[in-house]
């Protein structure tokens, strides 16, 4: 491939992917992160152009590139330690005049945290990243039927966790960190 193939297969890429990318990233870290891994990741697929898949399935190739840089990110840098301690320092929004919604939008978040970090990764390919079971388990490396299994238990758990009562919530909070 010469030089002005692989500037528009690169093109191609950026304009076909970088706001899902993007997003995808954006959920994973500090906002000041997002852009460099964000450009890290096309940075691979620009060194790897080669191996980039064609159509459909070079989104969840960019995706795994993505989420291979972020790894590498946040296993240098400790950044999951650092924002759970922003998200430990969060005041608790006030119960006093909300309405139901509120209130259930605090049990999910509630739910959400005692979710394993693979569960939150499960759940998020699908409902937030809107990646297929087959493109999700690519993204993963894993068999689409064993990624199907990982999400309907991580969907249960999520749905046991948002039925518990806050006061064991604080409880399976702690044993879970405790992991």
């Amino acid at each position: 491939m010469d030089d002005a193939e692989a500037q528009e297969r690169l093109t191609g890429l950026w304009v076909e992917h970088h706001e899902q990318v993007t997003r995808f990233v954006a959920r994973r870290v500090a906002p000041e992160l997002v852009d460099d891994v964000v450009s890290e990741s096309f940075l691979v697929a620009w060194r790897r152009l080669d191996e980039v898949p064609q159509g459909a399935e070079s989104r969840p190739w960019m995706f795994t590139v993505a989420r291979n840089v972020l790894a590498t990110h946040l296993r240098t840098q400790g950044r999951w330690r650092a924002l759970n301690v922003r998200l430990e320092q969060q005041p608790e929004p006030a119960h006093e005049g909300t309405d139901e919604v509120a209130a259930e939008r605090t049990d999910l978040r509630q739910a959400w945290e005692l979710l394993s970090d693979g569960d939150r990764e499960v759940i998020a390919l699908v409902a937030w990243d809107g990646l297929t079971s087959v493109e999700a388990a690519q993204v993963l490396g894993c068999r689409a039927t064993t990624f199907s299994v990982r999400l309907a238990r991580a969907r249960k758990r999520l749905l046991a966790f948002s039925e518990v009562p806050s006061e064991t919530a604080e409880v399976l909070q702690k044993l879970q960190e405790a992991r």
